[in-house]
């Protein structure tokens, strides 16, 4: 298996700088929040939320460009004998981890950002560029939708951590190198 994989096709080099850029600004992003999130009110907490819905927008555009690339330049096939090893059940995971990863990269920061909205507290890019409210002001929307974006965050880290694992048992167990298409070292 292994000449096989020396074969195939590595990602391209935008895809694999997009797939760990995004990697590691979801993590950071996530932790942040963790952090930020049963601060006391105060200037730094308040300080902290408005890094926060930066990072979450600039997530968005970068899933935006991840996801406009990808769909330009599709994933190299996986090597014929990995998929001939693999069960049926972890083709069927792998396809439906992807998808539900590219869904959540957007749903979690349009949550975030319809949360914000309906809090009343307006989302300005970096302090200079404010953007426009998703939702009008609403107290009670604002509490029905704060929840989402918290399960949907938790959802997303759930599936990055699966993710990890899945690439883990591949380079450790298997040991079939499917890491090194995703490699920052050729």
């Amino acid at each position: 298996m292994q000449s096989e994989l020396k074969a195939t096709v590595r990602y391209n080099p935008v895809s694999i700088i997009l797939h760990w850029v995004l990697g590691a600004a979801l993590v950071a992003i996530f932790v942040f929040g963790i952090y930020m999130a049963d601060l006391p009110f105060s200037p730094t907490r308040l300080k902290l939320f408005n890094w926060h819905k930066w990072a979450g927008i600039s997530i968005l555009a970068l899933s935006a460009l991840r996801l406009a690339w990808r769909l330009s330049h599709p994933a190299p096939a996986l090597p014929g004998k990995m998929v001939q090893a693999m069960p049926a059940w972890q083709l069927k995971a792998h396809h439906a981890t992807h998808i539900a990863l590219y869904t959540l990269f957007f749903i979690v920061p349009l949550i975030g950002w319809a949360y914000t909205s309906a809090a009343g507290f307006p989302v300005v890019l970096f302090g200079q560029l404010p953007l426009p409210d998703l939702v009008s002001a609403d107290k009670a929307l604002a509490a029905l939708i704060k929840p989402w974006h918290e399960i949907s965050a938790f959802a997303l880290a759930g599936l990055v951590v699966l993710h990890i694992a899945a690439a883990l048992k591949h380079q450790l167990i298997d040991r079939d190198g499917l890491l090194k298409r995703m490699s920052l070292r050729g």
